[in-house]
C-alpha cells in the first residue's frame, strides 16, 4: 500500500516555493479568479514546479534527492513525516483490528446458526428414520394380511369345490329309485344315513363358508386400514424429507456465507499483515533516524535478543524500558556532569562524580566532553545517567563486573549498545521482571521509590504498552 504524500502545495500561490519545507496550505480549490498578464518567465518555471509536484505524488517519497539545487530534508522533517506516516498506518491497523473482529463475530454467529441447522437435520433425519422403520412395520403387516386373505380365498374355493360335489350327488341320489337304491344299499337304513351324513356335510360347508366369508371380509377390512395407516406414514415421511430439504437449503446459504465471511476475513488479515510489516519498518526508519543510523531496528533487537538469553527478561520489555529512557541511544544526555551531578541527589551523600570520572578515564574518554542525562527538576530526578541504559555512574560501577562477565568487554562501556542492552537486562532481573514487569519497570525508573503513581502508572505502564507494540513488532521480524 503506497502511503500518501505528506505534502500539498497550493500551485496558485506562486513559484517561489519551497516543496520540501512543512507547511499548512491545502490545494487552491476556489473558483479560478481571472487571469492576469504574467512575465513570459512564469510559464516555464510553473511547468517544472508542477512536474517536480507529479513526480513526487506518483513515486511516494518523502525525501527530497541530495544535491541538484534543491535543499533536502533535515533529519528532524524526515522523522517528523515518518511519525506522520506511523500514525496514520496504526490508525489502519487499528480499524482493520476492529473489522477482523466484526468478521470473527459474525463468523462466530454464522457457525451458531450453522450448528443449530445441522442438529435440527439430526432431529428430523431421527424422525425419517422412525416413520421409515413404521413404514417397513406397516409394509410387513400388509404382506401378511394379503397372504392370509390369499389363504382363506384357498379355503372357500376348496370348500366350495366339496360343497358342490356333495351337492351334486344327493341331486344324483334324488334322480334314481327305489329299486336302485335297495340294490345299491343292502337295507333301507344305509340309504337314509348315507342321506343324512350328506345333509350334515352340506349344513358344515356352508358353515364354514359363511365363517370363511367373514373371515376374509376381516382381513380385507384391515388391508385396508393398513394401506390408509401407511398412505397417511408415507405422506407425514414425504413432509419431513422436504423440511430436511428445505433445512439443507438454509445451511447451504449459511455455509456459503460463512466460507465468504472467512475469506473476507482472511483478506483482511492479509491486509492488516502488510500494515503491520510496513508500520514496523517505518518504525526501524524512525529509530535509525533516532539512533545517528548506527543501528537499526533488526541489530536493537539482536542486542535485546542476547540480553534476554543472558538474563531471562524477554528482549521486548528491554526494548521499551530502553526506549522509554533514551529513545533507544538517541537522548543519551545534553549535560556536562559537574552541572549535573552537582551538588548530588537531594538528602544523600552519595558521590558519583568519583565513578564517573573512573569510568571515563578508564575508557579514555574525556569528562568534560562526555555527556550525561540533565535533572528533571519537575520530576525530582537526579541527573547524571549515561548512555543508552541511562545508568548512574555508582550504579553503573555495581554491576560493570557482571556485565563484563557476560559481553566479554573490558572494560564494559555504558555507550556500548550490547553492554547497555545487557545492563538494561540484569537491573530488570534483579527487580523481580521475571514475576511482575510492571513493578520491574517502576524500579528502574524510581528505585526503592517505586511504588509512587508516576513510576507504575505513567512509566511503568508506558513501559508495558510499548513491550506489547514491540512483541507484535518482533513476531513480523520473525515471522
Amino acid at each position: 500500500m503506497r502511503p500518501r504524500p505528506r505534502l500539498l502545495l497550493d500551485i496558485r500561490r506562486g513559484w517561489r516555493i519551497d516543496v520540501f519545507a512543512p507547511r499548512e496550505e491545502r490545494i487552491n480549490l476556489s473558483p479560478a479568479r481571472k487571469a492576469q498578464k504574467r512575465r513570459p518567465f512564469f510559464g516555464p518555471v510553473l511547468a517544472c514546479s508542477m512536474a517536480l509536484i507529479i513526480v513526487l505524488l506518483t513515486h511516494g517519497s518523502a525525501f527530497a534527492p541530495i544535491g541538484g539545487g534543491v535543499r533536502a530534508l533535515t533529519l528532524e522533517q524526515e522523522r517528523e513525516q515518518l511519525e506522520e506516516q506511523l500514525e496514520e498506518y496504526e490508525e489502519q491497523i487499528g480499524e482493520y483490528q476492529k473489522t477482523i473482529i466484526e468478521y470473527q463475530k459474525k463468523g462466530d454467529t454464522l457457525q451458531g446458526e450453522i450448528d443449530r441447522l445441522n442438529s435440527r437435520i439430526a432431529n428430523i433425519n431421527g424422525k425419517i428414520d422412525t416413520i421409515t422403520s413404521s413404514l417397513n412395520k406397516l409394509t410387513g403387516q400388509i404382506r401378511t394380511t394379503s397372504s392370509k386373505i390369499d389363504e382363506v380365498q384357498g379355503k372357500i374355493i376348496r370348500s366350495k369345490e366339496v360343497l358342490i360335489e356333495v351337492i351334486q350327488r344327493m341331486d344324483r341320489d334324488e334322480g334314481r329309485g327305489l329299486l336302485d337304491v335297495l340294490l345299491e344299499n343292502q337295507n333301507l337304513s344305509d340309504f337314509f344315513v348315507s342321506v343324512n351324513d350328506l345333509l350334515v356335510v352340506q349344513d358344515s360347508l356352508k358353515d364354514s363358508l359363511i365363517e370363511l366369508g367373514q373371515f376374509r371380509e376381516e382381513l380385507i377390512t384391515q388391508k385396508e386400514i393398513l394401506a390408509l395407516e401407511k398412505s397417511d406414514v408415507e405422506a407425514l415421511r414425504l413432509y419431513q424429507v422436504q423440511q430436511k430439504q428445505e433445512v439443507a437449503s438454509v445451511k447451504s446459504e449459511k455455509d456459503n456465507l460463512l466460507s465468504t465471511t472467512k475469506g473476507e476475513e482472511a483478506a483482511y488479515q492479509q491486509l492488516l499483515a502488510v500494515t503491520e510489516k510496513t508500520a514496523a519498518e517505518i518504525r526501524a526508519r524512525i529509530f535509525r533516524l533516532l539512533g545517528g543510523g548506527e543501528m537499526s531496528f533488526e541489530e536493537a533487537y539482536k542486542f535485546a535478543s542476547y540480553a534476554e538469553k543472558r538474563t531471562g527478561v524477554r528482549a521486548a520489555l528491554i526494548l521499551a524500558v530502553l526506549d522509554r529512557e533514551s529513545a533507544l541511544g538517541r537522548n543519551v544526555g545534553q549535560c556536562n556532569y559537574r552541572t549535573a551531578m552537582a551538588p548530588g541527589p537531594p538528602d544523600s551523600s552519595r558521590d558519583d562524580i568519583t565513578p564517573f570520572l573512573q569510568i571515563t578515564k578508564e575508557l579514555g574518554l574525556d569528562p568534560d566532553k562526555t555527556l550525561v542525562s540533565c535533572p528533571i527538576v519537575a520530576d525530582g530526578a537526579y541527573g547524571g545517567a549515561m548512555g543508552p541504559a541511562q545508568f548512574i555512574p555508582t550504579t553503573w560501577i555495581a554491576y560493570k563486573t557482571r556485565i563484563e562477565a557476560v559481553t566479554g568487554s573490558r572494560p564494559a562501556s555504558p555507550w556500548n549498545n550490547l553492554d547497555a542492552f545487557v545492563a538494561t537486562g540484569l537491573y530488570l532481573k534483579d527487580s523481580g521482571a521475571a514475576s511482575n514487569e510492571l513493578a520491574a519497570a517502576a524500579k528502574y525508573y524510581c528505585g526503592g521509590n517505586w511504588q509512587r503513581y508516576v513510576c507504575t502508572n505513567v512509566y511503568g505502564a508506558a513501559v508495558i504498552e510499548h513491550a506489547a507494540q514491540f512483541e507484535k513488532d518482533i513476531g513480523i521480524l520473525e515471522g
